[in-house]
């Protein structure tokens, strides 16, 4: 028969063992609890680092000035307009583009510190504007994401003149019945750049217009625009001048037209008035880890 310090060793052993098993628990749920403060902190961190990061790029045009031409500084997406102001909420296309070039070192590496992966996206509201994605493809499940309405302006830089503005006209048209406006040209110019009219597409049934310069004294009639773009370059006439000043006219007041100048290599696609205007968009910046 077992005496009574066999029965007492066998106690004390279940008990530490009960004991143990306890602790184990305690600490497994301890370390369980832990781990999941670090990652909600860590999730709390990243979605206000995310914020923080949104805002400061649709409101700041970068540093240095020139930053998407060097490739280096600290990026900025904002528009700045023809009076050297920055536009809040807004995202220069063109600096989009030249972000993608050196997007892991200046946003996953500079803004991010390396902790995160991250992607924009630029949805236009239009259409007839396909949206543009850079950035990392996402792996995870666990994405933050956020949005903000911005002003974007795709080709916008290629404009010379907005015709729903007021112009100057050497025929005296009354701009309360017509839009007019002028733009000086080279001959040189015409190597390297394609001129034309883009039009909105609702009005190009409505629109005569007329091109016509300073130097040519025949007379012009009014052609119809059955067309949403309209060549220019064999339009001008230059005889043995090397540079001319070209009249442009439509017979409706503030028409939805403008004039650009773009590469010869330009995607001839994206000639489409919408591009080339002032834009709605969606600007969405995803992060995961």
């Amino acid at each position: 028969m077992m005496n009574n310090t066999g029965n007492m060793t066998i106690e004390i052993t279940v008990v530490l063992l009960i004991v143990l098993l306890i602790i184990g628990v305690t600490i497994t749920s301890y370390e369980n609890i832990t781990d999941k403060l670090i990652k909600t902190q860590e999730k709390e961190n990243m979605e206000i680092l995310t914020s923080e990061i949104v805002d400061n790029l649709i409101n700041n045009p970068g540093v240095p000035e020139k930053w998407f031409e060097y490739g280096k500084g600290t990026p900025g997406l904002a528009i700045i307009n023809e009076g050297g102001e920055i536009i809040p909420n807004s995202v220069s296309y063109s600096k989009l583009i030249s972000l993608k070039e050196n997007y892991k070192k200046l946003v996953d590496d500079q803004l991010f510190k390396s902790k995160f992966h991250s992607s924009m996206e630029l949805i236009p509201q239009k259409r007839t504007i396909s949206s543009v994605k850079i950035g990392s493809n996402s792996e995870s499940n666990n994405i933050f994401s956020v949005n903000r309405l911005v002003k974007c302006d795709f080709y916008k830089k290629y404009v010379l003149k907005d015709f729903k503005n007021d112009g100057k006209c050497n025929h005296n048209h009354d701009q309360k019945y017509h839009s007019c406006n002028y733009f000086k040209i080279f001959k040189g110019n015409l190597k390297n750049s394609d001129y034309y009219l883009l039009i909105e597409d609702s009005e190009k049934y409505d629109l005569k217009y007329i091109v016509d310069t300073t130097r040519v004294v025949k007379e012009k009639y009014w052609e119809n625009a059955i067309s949403n773009k309209i060549y220019l370059n064999d339009k001008i006439n230059f005889y043995d001048d090397t540079s001319a000043i070209v009249f442009i006219h439509f017979n409706k007041p503030q028409s939805k037209v403008v004039l650009v100048s773009v590469p010869k290599n330009f995607d001839k696609n994206k000639l489409n008035y919408d591009y080339f205007i002032t834009n709605e968009c969606k600007f969405v910046l995803k992060v995961w880890y």
